[in-house]
C-alpha cells in the first residue's frame, strides 16, 4: 500500500494505553524502567516487502492518509502540526483524492442515472469520514458544485429543490445536516425541522409521518451524529444541546443494543460493525458517536464496551461485518468503482481505527 515515506515517525514506542496495542497471545508487554508505561513488541504481520510492521498501530499507520492521520490524532497523541501536515494529504493522496477525481462535468458523483443527489450526498460522507480539511479547495470546489448543481429526484413537494434545503424523512435530513454543517453550507432549517420531530422517547424515527410513535435507532443516530456536526461548525444552541442529550439518553437507557420494554436484543445486526454505515446503526458506530460528543460513559454502555473487545482478533484487529449491500450504501459507491479494499470477515483498518478509540475513551472514564 503506498503511503508517506514518514509513515513511522508517528509510531509510538512507549503508551500509557497497553490496551490499544494489545494483540493477542504473541504480543509481549515490556515494563518500562519507570514502571508506568508499556513497551509492546510484537512479531511481524501483514507487511508490505521490507516494512516493518510490529503493532496494530503500525498497521494503521501503514494505510491511507485517512486512517493515518486519525490514528495519530486519536490514538498516539501526535503533535497537532504533524496532525494537521497528514490530514491534508486526504485531499491530493489515496482515498480521498480518487473519491474527488470521480466527480464528472458538472461537479457531481454521477452514475449515470438521474438521481445525482444520492451518490453525491454518500460522497461527501465518505469525504466527511476520511477528514478531508472542509476549508481546503478541493473540498470547496466540491462542496460548491453540489450545493449549485444538486437538487432532489423523489417524488414530493420538495421535488428539484436544492439538496442542502433537506427533505422530508428525518433519517435522511440528518444526514444532510452532517455534511452541510461539516463542509460549512446553511442547513439552520432542517435543524430546526428535526428539533420538532423529536419523539416523546427522545429518538427520531422516519416512520413518524406513517404512525411510528417510537424511536429507531437508525434514524436517531442519523440525527444525533448531525446535531453534533451542527454545534461544532455553529457553536449550538440551547435547543440542540437539549436534543441531543434526549436522543443520547435514548440510546443509553436502551444499553445501546436492547428493548427498554423486555431488554431483548433489538437487532442482531446491531452487533455486527459495518463500514461506511449509511444509515445503518450499529453498537460500534453509537458508542463511538458517544466518544466524539464528549459523554462520560457509564455502566449502560458496558454492555457494547465488552462487545467491541470481543471481536478483536489475535492480531489486535476487528473484521468488517455485515456490509450493506442497499442501494442507498454501498451499491452506488460500486457504481463508481471506488474501493478501499475491505472485505466482509477480513481485518479493517476503518473498523480498527473506531474500536480502539472507543476502547480508550471507556478506559479513560
Amino acid at each position: 500500500m503506498a503511503t508517506s515515506s514518514a509513515w513511522w515517525r508517528y509510531r509510538p514506542s512507549l503508551v500509557r494505553d497497553p490496551e490499544l496495542f494489545e494483540r493477542g497471545p504473541r504480543a509481549v508487554v515490556q515494563p518500562d524502567p519507570k514502571g508506568w508505561e508499556a513497551r509492546l513488541v510484537c512479531a511481524n504481520h501483514d507487511s508490505a516487502p521490507g516494512r516493518n510492521i510490529v503493532s496494530v498501530i503500525d498497521w494503521l499507520l501503514d494505510s491511507d492518509p485517512a486512517i493515518r492521520w486519525q490514528t495519530m490524532r486519536d490514538l498516539t497523541d501526535a503533535p497537532a502540526d504533524q496532525v494537521a501536515q497528514e490530514r491534508a494529504r486526504v485531499a491530493t493522496e489515496g482515498w480521498g483524492a480518487r473519491l474527488l477525481a470521480l466527480r464528472r462535468e458538472h461537479g457531481l458523483w454521477d452514475n449515470g442515472k438521474p438521481d445525482t443527489e444520492w451518490i453525491s450526498l454518500l460522497a461527501l460522507l465518505m469525504l466527511r469520514d476520511m477528514g478531508l480539511d472542509a476549508s481546503s479547495e478541493e473540498a470547496r470546489t466540491a462542496i460548491g458544485s453540489v450545493r449549485d448543481n444538486a437538487t432532489w429526484h423523489s417524488r414530493g413537494p420538495w421535488y428539484g429543490t436544492p439538496v442542502f434545503a433537506g427533505e422530508v424523512e428525518p433519517c435522511i435530513n440528518g444526514r444532510v445536516v452532517t455534511v452541510g454543517s461539516y463542509f460549512g453550507e446553511d442547513v439552520g432549517g432542517i435543524v430546526e425541522r428535526l428539533l420538532g420531530e423529536q419523539m416523546a422517547d427522545g429518538g427520531w424515527n422516519c416512520e413518524q409521518e406513517n404512525g411510528s410513535t417510537r424511536g429507531s435507532f437508525h434514524t436517531t443516530i442519523d440525527v444525533l451524529e448531525g446535531l453534533l456536526e451542527h454545534e461544532r461548525a455553529t457553536g449550538g444552541s440551547a435547543g440542540v444541546a437539549a436534543a441531543r442529550e434526549r436522543g443520547q439518553e435514548y440510546l443509553l437507557e436502551r444499553r445501546m443494543l436492547r428493548r427498554l420494554s423486555t431488554g431483548e436484543l433489538i437487532d442482531t445486526a446491531f452487533t455486527q460493525f459495518s463500514f461506511p454505515t449509511g444509515w445503518h446503526y450499529d453498537a460500534l458506530r453509537g458508542l463511538d458517536y458517544l466518544r466524539a460528543a464528549g459523554v462520560t460513559p457509564d455502566a449502560r454502555v458496558a454492555e457494547a464496551i465488552d462487545l467491541v473487545r470481543s471481536k478483536r482478533d489475535a492480531e489486535g484487529r476487528w473484521p468488517l461485518e455485515n456490509p450493506h449491500e442497499s442501494e442507498l450504501v454501498n451499491a452506488r459507491v460500486r457504481d463508481l468503482d471506488f474501493d478501499m479494499d475491505e472485505r466482509e470477515g477480513r481485518p479493517s483498518r476503518w473498523n480498527t481505527l473506531r474500536a480502539l478509540r472507543v476502547l480508550r475513551w471507556a478506559s479513560r472514564a
